[in-house]
């Protein structure tokens, strides 16, 4: 998802992003990838269109060019089936810059680079404010990446670097949550993951990957915003029940899922009930995970239904379908 952002410090390289489309492109404006002599991070579609942005940056590398923003009809020009028009902006990584984004995978910031004149960037934060670099034109923080043109025809690429919306906390350090964060490891969210047992938690996660070790791991669940998405699978039935009913209180009804079969579901639904979790979000617990279909029980098969399930649900919440009332 954002590999671009975990290339070699001191390296030089260009970074490469889908400015602005029109029609069918291969990627949306936003999608990024950053080319080094020797390699690249990242992908803008692929195909004629990817490598010929590659040898526009090799080049950029050789000769020391400043910013630019190329017009790529993938047509004509580039026999690419799509037919929509891509604009890509050019610029030298500045290192600064990279290091501060990298530390704030998980906040909103909103890049302003100059595309014509002077070399000129700046780097703000989700409310518009100065981090580093220099301020350049205002912009409005309601829009995506896009090409801001200044009164005097002076170029920008204003580029929103935002924060994943989707936000897994994920209970359980097993065999099967460690294969979900693998999983997961690519795909634009946050997962949070949560144990009581420490030493059960590899030594690495992937970046979007924050570990709680905790003995009281029910508060995380009275913490955690409107919205977040829960799953559970732990070591202990009698822990999977009290995260239940901790989850299932919350005022919101936020998507739960619980690892375990029909008859788990129908246990559990027993005992929840007696504590007086209301039949609509006994209705909406998720038990069995996973879709429907896929019936494997390895860990690796039980990540890849589930994953496709989160997905699935965090799409749809991204992109809301019309109401169907009419006028």
């Amino acid at each position: 998802m954002d590999d671009w952002l975990t290339a070699a410090p001191g390296v030089p390289a260009v970074l490469v992003t889908v400015a602005r489309v029109e029609g069918s492109v291969p990627r949306e404006p936003g999608a990024r990838m950053l080319v080094q002599a020797d390699g690249f991070l990242g992908t803008i579609g692929g195909g004629h269109l990817e490598h010929r942005a590659l040898d526009i940056a090799r080049a950029m590398l050789r000769d020391g060019r400043k910013a630019c923003l190329e017009r790529f009809p993938l047509g004509p020009s580039l026999g690419q089936c799509c037919g929509g028009i891509a604009y890509l902006a050019f610029e030298p990584v500045d290192a600064e810059q990279l290091a501060l984004l990298a530390a704030r995978r998980n906040e909103d910031s909103w890049r302003l680079v100059a595309l014509d004149g002077q070399a000129q960037w700046g780097l703000f934060d989700g409310q518009g404010r100065l981090l580093a670099g220099q301020a350049g034109p205002s912009f409005a923080l309601d829009a995506g990446t896009h090409v801001l043109v200044e009164e005097g025809g002076r170029r920008w690429l204003l580029d929103a670097v935002l924060a994943p919306r989707a936000h897994l906390m994920l209970f359980g350090a097993g065999h099967v949550g460690a294969a979900i964060v693998r999983a997961l490891a690519e795909l634009p969210c946050r997962v949070t993951w949560v144990d009581e047992r420490e030493e059960e938690f590899p030594a690495t996660v992937p970046a979007n990957v924050s570990i709680e070790a905790t003995d009281t791991p029910e508060a995380l669940v009275e913490k955690a915003p409107r919205g977040t998405t829960f799953l559970v699978m732990t070591h202990s039935h009698a822990l999977d029940l009290r995260l239940s009913h901790a989850i299932l209180s919350r005022p919101w009804d936020d998507w739960y899922g619980l690892i375990g079969s029909d008859t788990k579901r129908r246990q559990f639904e027993h005992r929840l009930r007696e504590r007086g979790i209301l039949e609509a979000r006994l209705a909406a617990m998720v038990c069995p995970i996973g879709l429907p279909g896929i019936a494997g029980k390895a860990p690796a098969v039980i990540a890849a239904s589930v994953a496709a399930q989160l997905l699935s649900l965090w799409e749809a919440a991204a992109h809301p379908e019309p109401s169907s009332e009419s006028n």
